[in-house]
């Protein structure tokens, strides 16, 4: 018999799954937190779009008199690496009203498709965690500040913008997280902080590294509950750097790893390790986002820079794509294809026209 219902329920859960899509068709309006549709579905078989090389991952999605839909989306590859740089010109928009058997191809040029900077409803926090222990201000500092500063370079936008902030932390053995530069939008104000760390900014020659990560976890924790107040999402990366393993003893590697397992999805997390004295399995399993491990100094740069491309890149990853509907009213099922190169990904959602009216721009 226990056999007999799971063949039902597996049955049930496909027939769920590959349904055909309609203008009365309804949408999971859970909140992503995965790297799955989000609010939205796979598309319908009719347009025969074939399997998905990219996950388009929608966020949130809102209409706006006098017919513009806007559809706020991440896009990664069927890995979870994140894609970043598309343009308007990449998306292929279909809607499907009431009485269209499938869907119809809307011109992208004609209905002013665009990409739109996000900022009102997107903000993006980077914690960057600096292991400043004895050994790495007697042997390495100066190779970390200009590796440190190569990072906030490339993760903070050219142009200053406040969805996009960073913090700077660091730790030795003492029981705190210490605050180098508050939370900020200012590239210049993080690249002063850099500068200004010294040979004696730390008395306690030990490494807190657990500890680190519990209080990081925790303050990117408070920052996501923070920026992602009313109608805002938010996510948020914990960038951690050492260069040996965790001498305080204060705090245990299982307690550490389980603040980062159960954290919230939308924070990702990211480790650098220098030297040969670093615990590599550890930090790879604290870095569950990305891990980059530097055999010498002069290795550094290099390695924070393959983390900064990441960080930068999963940020830029997130898409308000907006459009001016041709429909005029009711519920309307809307299709967005994204090409790049050889891949494809689509994914499908509905909006309500009742009140569009003509002059969108």
């Amino acid at each position: 018999m226990n056999s007999f219902l799971k063949l039902v329920m597996f049955f049930l859960s496909i027939s769920l799954f590959v349904s055909c899509g309609n203008a009365d068709d309804d949408v999971n309006y859970a909140l992503n937190t995965s790297d799955g549709f989000g609010q939205g579905q796979p598309v319908d078989n009719c347009l025969d779009l074939g399997e998905n090389d990219l996950i388009l991952s929608i966020q949130d999605q809102y209409t706006t008199d006098p017919g513009k839909v806007s559809i706020f989306f991440k896009v990664s590859n069927s890995d979870g690496s994140p894609v970043s740089g598309l343009t308007a010109d990449q998306f292929t928009i279909y809607e499907q009203g009431r009485n269209d058997d499938c869907f119809n191809t809307i011109s992208t040029s004609e209905s002013n498709a665009r990409i739109s900077p996000n900022e009102q409803i997107f903000s993006s926090n980077t914690l960057l965690i600096l292991d400043l222990s004895n050994s790495v201000l007697q042997s390495s500092l100066e190779e970390l500040k200009t590796a440190s500063t190569s990072f906030v370079n490339t993760v903070m936008p050219e142009t200053t913008q406040e969805s996009y902030k960073m913090a700077i932390y660091w730790f030795d053995g003492e029981d705190v997280l210490h605050e180098l530069n508050p939370l900020t939008s200012e590239k210049s104000e993080l690249t002063e902080a850099i500068a200004t760390i010294n040979k004696d900014i730390s008395s306690d020659v030990s490494t807190d590294l657990y500890g680190a990560v519990i209080k990081s976890t925790d303050i990117a924790t408070e920052l996501l509950n923070a920026s992602t107040q009313g109608d805002k999402i938010g996510a948020a990366s914990v960038v951690i750097f050492t260069d040996g393993k965790d001498q305080a003893s204060r705090y245990s590697k299982d307690s550490a790893q389980k603040k980062v397992d159960t954290a919230d999805p939308n924070i990702s997390f990211f480790t650098i390790g220098l030297g040969s004295e670093i615990d590599t399995e550890a930090l790879t399993a604290i870095g569950k986002t990305s891990s980059e491990f530097a055999a010498n100094k002069e290795e550094l740069e290099e390695t924070f820079n393959r983390i900064s491309d990441l960080v930068s890149e999963r940020a830029s990853s997130f898409y308000l794509f907006e459009y001016c509907s041709p429909k005029r009213g009711g519920d309307n099922n809307l299709a967005i294809q994204v090409n790049k190169g050889s891949l494809q990904g689509a994914v499908q959602t509905k909006f309500n026209a009742d009140g569009f009216t003509g002059g969108c721009e």
